[in-house]
């Protein structure tokens, strides 16, 4: 019998390291493996489903804790615990006897602290003590790294360093969350607000940061500002230069035109004083982490970013793409061989041809950069015309993107002429820059866009010499100074980590530098659709703006930690020294509730004078969903549910936003309030998560129920 339980942190993951072993049994909770060299006695992997277990819900501990009250604030557990939703119950007592019954347990999670946390989770949860635990540590589900992995698991010192670490983090982040979404909540609730607002450790900055940019528009006043542009006209054709001179005042630049006896608009002869020709070289872009192909594909195609993220996991499950989750530009040189031997056959699957660079550069592959996770390239694993023809047209992009930029690293440099003219009219200066294409280089893999191609258009000079003579027409050039443009979807991922610039605190700065903004690779996409889906943002045509509930959000946490990257900052310096055994668990933890206790205290004063926009505001009158068809008031929108405003008066009807798995629109609760049925509705989730169509109808205490009809 196998003494040996292997637990991944997915299915697809478990499948992916049964293929590189004989499989002797498949069931619905794990895979035993036959005896192998790897596992003598054969093998059993199970698997999480994501989190198989969470952190347990206030009203878990105390049932007065599931009502929102500032009275009880703050809310902060003696112990915390964790649960298994009803949904994974069967999972997780299918690990927990595997558990039981091995020896040796291997967490083969994901390789980062967060895979650390559902491993060492799960197995607290279990009781399951006085096992020898083993960490596999892969960046990638070929047969060839799997085996090598298992072959070679390491100790689980680091890994259980990094639970500790990412187990801080959850629990501290769940204070923050739960604490200060109902103390803002209820504070606002008291001013009008109609629904709640909800509060985090990264989201809140996020969108404090996106605020920023947008009241920095708003404010922005558009000032004028006037240049001195020269057309010039020689044998050898025609050009323009500029001269190094910017005024805000007009009358300056005429001033200066008058000193130099040239007339606006008036041909006047000029000579060409320099033209110097210097060969550029630009190299091969860096490696794609996460974070650069989530803001590459979003400029390109307009790709959300958890959109990319989906499409890098099913490539990797596809075990054509390396570990998605990545923040590293950099390979190994173990990466950059395998990578070498395979050339020809990445340019095949690409379409081109060229002669391959075989030598490591420091710009790419650099073992000292390497962490927990290499950059994205693709795998030893080459797809077969079948695979690439059933990739769907954005899997199709995103490989190509990662399949182009890796080879680019094995070609030749871009390289131009640029070319530096200065003309001279009755001594006044202009210069000019031209840029001529001399090899594309490994620009000829990746596909130029129009701004790109119009640029090089106009880049174009005639073949100028010093001494040429020149026809030349000045003239005025003015413009209007530009607010800062807003963010794009794709940028607010660059935005995250580089949030350090906006803060003043040096030190913070130096450690937002370090660990690279707030959020994490695996985490910053979600954030984005957190933020959405709260309604503090809107996305439109990719452009980002701060909706009115966003804006009062931001207002109710300005000049506190929360609005700031740098409570990020101070957290993460911590848990890097709790990840390296420097640092404590408990300690972290006993300082986020110092942190919050000051928050229940200060905030209520912060918030006196802050008022709510009407539209954000209760309204027991105004315009309603339908009649409530047990007391005939109005049902309203009440942000997180639909509900009767006669609830004052003992009315209990309510719908909730999502039942079954589905979300109910405002259609469906008018046909449930008028006709007490709605249609035949298709998506309901089963708690086994298959699906099913039924109509909804109220029963006679007005609560929802499925009617399949004869279909039962």
């Amino acid at each position: 019998m196998p003494e040996i339980c292997v637990f991944a942190e997915k299915p697809s993951q478990a499948k992916a390291y049964s293929e590189a072993f004989t499989v002797k049994n498949r069931t619905k909770t794990h895979i035993e493996i036959s005896p192998c060299s790897t596992f003598p006695n054969g093998a059993y992997i199970t698997w999480g489903i994501g989190h198989l277990v969470e952190l347990q819900q206030p009203e878990d501990y105390q049932a007065q804790w599931k009502k929102w009250s500032l009275e009880d604030l703050p809310i902060v557990p003696e112990r915390f615990s964790e649960k298994v939703s009803k949904e994974k119950q069967a999972q997780f007592s299918a690990v927990k006897e595997l558990f039981k019954k091995c020896a040796i347990l291997v967490n083969a999670a994901d390789v980062d602290r967060e895979g650390s946390n559902i491993f060492y989770s799960v197995l607290h949860l279990t009781g399951v003590k006085g096992k020898t635990i083993k960490r596999l540590w892969i960046n990638s589900l070929e047969k060839d790294e799997v085996l090598k992995g298992f072959n070679y698991l390491q100790d689980n010192e680091k890994d259980f360093m990094m639970f500790q670490e990412a187990k801080a983090r959850q629990v501290s982040d769940w204070l923050v969350g739960i604490n200060a979404s109902r103390l803002f909540s209820l504070l606002m609730q008291q001013k009008g607000l109609s629904g709640s607002l909800s509060i985090g450790r990264v989201q809140s900055p996020c969108v404090y940061l996106i605020y920023q940019r947008q009241k920095e528009i708003e404010n922005f006043v558009s000032k004028p500002f006037y240049q001195i542009e020269g057309s010039f006209n020689s044998e050898k054709g025609e050009y323009k230069g500029m001269a190094d001179f910017k005024e805000e005042d007009r009358e300056k630049v005429k001033a200066v035109l008058e000193q130099y006896k040239i007339k606006a608009d008036e041909e006047i002869p000029g000579v060409v004083s320099s033209a110097e020709k210097k060969e550029k070289r630009q190299k091969s872009p860096k490696l794609h982490s996460l974070s650069t192909l989530q803001s590459i594909a979003n400029k390109r195609w307009k790709y959300s970013p958890s959109h990319v993220l989906k499409i890098m996991q099913q490539l990797y499950e596809k075990r054509i793409v390396s570990y998605p989750r990545t923040d590293s530009n950099y390979i190994t040189e173990n990466e950059f061989a395998y990578l070498k031997d395979n050339i020809s056959a990445y340019q095949q699957v690409l379409g081109v041809s060229f002669n391959p660079d075989l030598e490591p550069k420091k710009r790419h592959v650099d073992n000292s950069r390497v962490q927990e996770h290499y950059a994205i390239v693709p795998t030893k694993n080459i797809p077969v015309s079948s695979v690439l023809n059933n990739l769907s047209e954005d899997e199709k992009n995103i490989y190509h993107e990662v399949l182009a930029t890796t080879l680019a690293m094995f070609h030749e440099d871009y390289i131009y002429e640029e070319t530096t003219v200065f003309t001279t009219v009755n001594e006044f200066l202009f210069k000019t820059i031209g840029k001529i294409e001399k090899s594309k280089g490994w620009k000829s893999l990746l596909a130029a866009n129009q701004e790109e191609k119009e640029k090089n258009e106009t880049a174009k000079l005639p073949d100028l010499s010093e001494g040429d003579a020149v026809s030349a027409v000045v003239n005025i050039k003015d413009g209007m100074t530009k607010p800062p443009k807003p963010y794009t979807e794709g940028q607010l991922i660059n935005m995250m980590k580089t949030c350090g610039k906006h803060i003043e605190n040096e030190e913070d700065i130096d450690i937002l530098k370090e660990i690279e903004g707030i959020g994490t690779e695996a985490t910053r996409a979600g954030i984005i659709d957190t933020i959405k889906a709260q309604q503090y943002i809107e996305v439109k045509k990719n452009i980002v703006t701060v909706t009115e509930k966003g804006k009062l959000m931001c207002k109710a946490i300005d000049n506190t930690l929360l609005s700031s990257p740098s409570m990020t900052a101070k957290w993460e310096s911590y848990l890097q020294k709790i990840g390296q055994g420097k640092g404590s668990k408990e300690a972290f933890i006993k300082n986020t509730t110092a942190f919050i206790k000051k928050l229940v205290d200060e905030i209520p004063q912060n918030l006196e004078n802050l008022k709510i926009s009407d539209h954000l505001k209760k309204s027991d009158d105004g315009p309603g969903i339908a009649k409530c068809p047990s007391c005939s008031k109005e049902i309203q929108d009440r942000n997180t549910f639909y509900g009767c405003i006669g609830f004052k008066d003992g009315c209990k009807v309510s719908f909730p936003k999502k039942f079954a798995g589905k979300t109910l629109t405002v259609t469906m609760v008018k046909q449930l309030c008028e006709k007490r049925q709605t249609n035949k509705l298709k998506g309901f989730k089963s708690k086994k998560g298959n699906s099913f169509d039924s109509v909804l109808k109220l029963d006679q205490e007005f609560k929802l129920k499925f009617d399949f009809g004869e279909e039962k």
